[in-house]
């Protein structure tokens, strides 16, 4: 995709910490950041970034889970 550059930590407890251009956009703990974590220990780069991307969803936009006004 484009240039987005995903960095992440992981930790003993489990959980991944998600971070875009140094900020930090998520943290999954529980089953899901167990899973991700062990997907990530054999993945190559771009499988990584695609990982992380998958993860974290759409959080640039901002606006996409805005509700409808009646």
């Amino acid at each position: 995709m484009g240039h987005e550059v995903f960095r992440y930590e992981t930790h003993k407890n489990g959980t991944a910490r998600i971070f875009w251009e140094g900020r930090c956009v998520m943290t999954l703990g529980g089953v899901r950041g167990r899973r991700l974590v062990e997907d990530l220990e054999d993945a190559d780069e771009e499988r990584v970034q695609y990982l992380l991307r998958r993860a974290t969803g759409n959080f640039k936009r901002g606006d996409e889970r805005r509700t409808r006004s009646q």
